[in-house]
């Protein structure tokens, strides 16, 4: 029986009932662990009014006192990686070093937020003209909400909201409804600090929850990580509303193959770009430009160590790369193997 994970507000689970939940998938075995709901309005206007009542708490503290709750955080995360990313391959499919990988580049950020007192010091400089001096200070905006993906649902979190908390801002995470385990788990986390109650809430649910969220005029900024389609979409819906944002879209990654190029290293750095997190990452390489006086030495190289990838559902802690998230995405890679031979492509491995 799966288990409606609700929503966070105040460090509390809030649990809705709803018609038309949203199924939370295992990818390595495609069971149905949990199910979420949108948000309703309700749920919504009550934690935009919590993100402001401990904004305006918040916004006082001094620096020193907002570090000090960062680095308790910080401790608190490094005590459960490898419990987070039990949760995130259990929810994402990713294999296990990769996810610890995930958490532990997180935790540099939240390291990286705890050092924010000297980014925040401003500045003043006495005479830049006849009896003028010059100075600039930093203030906080308030609640900033944070929309991110299923590729790194710790990690992208990471980077958002603790630098939005260190400047002295709220903020509302609403995480890809696909795989929303561990970015709750990290949110748990975060209400075990000191931080006012509210500080850091979550709401589950899909783009109608985010585009609700972006047009309340009590959200100052908005964050985005995502397809660049969406990522467009957001910007210009925050851009009319007045908002600050930044929306990070997709890639395109390209190598291009030297003819005095260590073909065993590069090889091997190939691969790990290609197959790390499954492809399922803005990084991830996908075309190859080698000169015709390698190739064939290239090609053997890469096939035989591919070849040699482990994979599979029975075992993420050996895999090579896991599963993708969902049969969506399967199709749709499937779908680009056959548009590539319907090109003319030659497929030298196949996986399929």
């Amino acid at each position: 029986m799966s288990v409606s994970l609700g929503h966070i507000i105040e460090g509390k689970r809030i649990i809705e009932s709803s018609n038309s939940p949203i199924k939370v998938f295992n990818p390595s075995n495609g069971k149905v662990i949990s199910t979420i709901s949108n948000a309703s309005q309700k749920t919504i206007n009550k934690t935009l009014n919590s993100s402001q009542r401990a904004f305006d708490e918040w916004k006082n503290f001094s620096i020193a006192k907002r570090t000090s709750i960062l680095f308790e955080y910080k401790i608190l995360l490094e005590k459960n990686i490898k419990k987070i990313a039990n949760i995130i391959s259990k929810d994402l499919g990713k294999v296990h070093d990769d996810a610890v990988g995930e958490v532990r580049r997180g935790i540099d950020n939240v390291e990286y937020a705890c050092g924010i007192g000297e980014i925040m010091k401003g500045e003043f400089n006495k005479n830049i003209s006849t009896s003028i001096d010059s100075w600039s200070e930093f203030s906080p905006l308030g609640p900033v909400l944070g929309i991110t993906p299923f590729n790194f649902p710790a990690m992208v979190p990471l980077w958002m909201f603790p630098l939005a908390l260190a400047t002295g801002n709220s903020f509302i995470l609403k995480p890809s409804e696909k795989d929303p385990l561990g970015s709750m788990f990290i949110v748990e986390l975060f209400s075990k600090t000191k931080a006012p109650k509210g500080l850091l809430n979550l709401l589950n649910g899909d783009k109608d929850v985010a585009n609700e969220l972006i047009r309340d005029k009590r959200i100052k900024a908005v964050s985005f990580v995502g397809s660049t389609p969406v990522a467009k979409k957001i910007y210009e819906t925050a851009a009319v509303s007045g908002k600050r944002c930044q929306a990070l879209g997709g890639a395109k990654n390209h190598a291009l193959i030297l003819p005095d190029a260590d073909i065993d290293y590069t090889t091997d750095q190939l691969i790990s770009a290609a197959f790390g997190s499954s492809g399922q990452r803005c990084m991830a390489l996908s075309v190859a430009v080698v000169f015709s006086n390698i190739k064939e030495k290239f090609l053997k190289s890469l096939k035989t160590k591919t070849s040699k990838l482990k994979f599979g559902f029975d075992n993420l802690n050996s895999n090579s790369f896991g599963p993708l998230v969902s049969k969506e995405h399967l199709d749709s890679v499937k779908s680009y193997i056959n548009m590539a031979k319907e090109e003319g492509s030659r497929i030298i491995l196949d996986g399929r």
